[in-house]
């Protein structure tokens, strides 16, 4: 199954984004099929080709919740947000 999901590049403490695809079964630092955009977290600047996410989400490619949110943020996909992260569970302490 093909996703489309965030791979992360740069320095330590100087994150970057690529938007990749990728097959769901190899490593999120791995080889990917194709570069669909970058992603800047520090100045908040998104650059996708729209078209190709398109073509992708059309062919079958899922999208990861956190990709989804920012493609969503940014208004390249018209979806609804899914929750991206689980919260801990609560040990009740007696």
């Amino acid at each position: 199954m093909l996703m489309i999901r965030l791979q992360r590049v740069g320095k330590k403490k100087q994150a970057y984004f690529r938007l990749v695809l990728t097959e769901h079964t190899k490593k999120p630092q791995g080889e990917y099929q194709e570069l669909l955009g970058t992603y800047d977290p520090h100045a908040k600047k998104l650059a996708t080709q729209q078209e190709r996410i398109a073509y992708w989400l059309t062919k079958g490619a899922v999208v990861s919740p956190t990709a989804n949110n920012l493609l969503v943020n940014h208004k390249i996909i018209d979806r609804e947000k899914v929750q991206s992260w689980k919260p801990k569970k609560k040990t009740a302490t007696a």
